[in-house]
């Protein structure tokens, strides 16, 4: 028995099934995009991670990050022509 009630068999005749039908270089190239996809958001994470300690106060939600709302600001009156 293999994984979740899946034998090893079944599982290499669907490895099987996927390369006849992608082929093998495809696989190749979906494995290596995926490998810089994975590269890149690792890279990502880790830079948003210093950025976090570099500037704590660009991600604070509040009225001091915010700009003023309309609310401060004196309405404004429309001119309708006559």
């Amino acid at each position: 028995m293999g994984l979740g009630g899946v034998s090893i068999w079944q599982l290499l005749i669907l490895l099987l099934i996927i390369v006849m039908v992608f082929g093998t270089k495809k696989l190749r190239n979906m494995g290596s995009d995926l490998g810089a996809a994975v590269k890149g958001f690792r890279q990502g994470m880790e830079g948003e991670k210093a950025g976090d300690a570099d500037h704590p106060e660009s991600h604070q939600l509040g009225a001091e990050a915010t700009p003023s709302s309309s609310a401060d600001q004196p309405a404004k009156k429309e001119s309708t022509p006559n």
